[in-house]
């Protein structure tokens, strides 16, 4: 997602390392999915480790993280945040407010269906523009 690529560029200027963002970022999935680690998520989903959870998330689950990583991005230039504990918390912050707006609008986002695995969607539109591709071919020969 652009938005956490965004937020690892901010904070890896704010002294967080490889090793924090993935604590950040894990710690924010567990705020957004009522304690649920990334990690418990992806079982459930049935993810490969390889793989990461947002390739197999419904959308709306998708936009709930890339909301709460925009606010957080927004608020650790907005209160100049440093280290991994301060834009932990407030990445946490930010998850948990997103989840509470869907909670309050009856949503559970652990409990939403997963997505179409990503990876089977980019081949599936690669061979439709393949078709289209040599369909429009055939036409211009005709």
């Amino acid at each position: 997602m652009k938005s956490e690529k965004k937020l690892s560029g901010i904070i890896y200027e704010r002294g967080v390392d490889h090793a924090g963002f993935a604590v950040i970022r894990s710690k924010g999935d567990q705020a957004l999915f009522g304690g649920a680690s990334t990690n418990d998520m992806k079982r459930k989903r049935g993810v490969p480790d390889s793989r990461p959870l947002a390739d197999f998330l419904s959308t709306l689950a998708i936009k709930a993280k890339d909301f709460a990583t925009e606010m957080t991005s927004h608020n650790v230039q907005e209160k100049d945040l440093r280290g991994t504990k301060s834009i932990g918390d407030e990445h946490v912050a930010s998850n948990k407010a997103v989840r509470n707006s869907m909670l309050q609008r009856g949503i559970k986002p652990e409990a939403l269906p997963p997505g179409e695995d990503v990876k089977k969607v980019e081949r599936r539109l690669k061979s439709e523009e393949k078709q289209l591709k040599m369909g429009t071919k055939r036409i211009r020969k005709k």
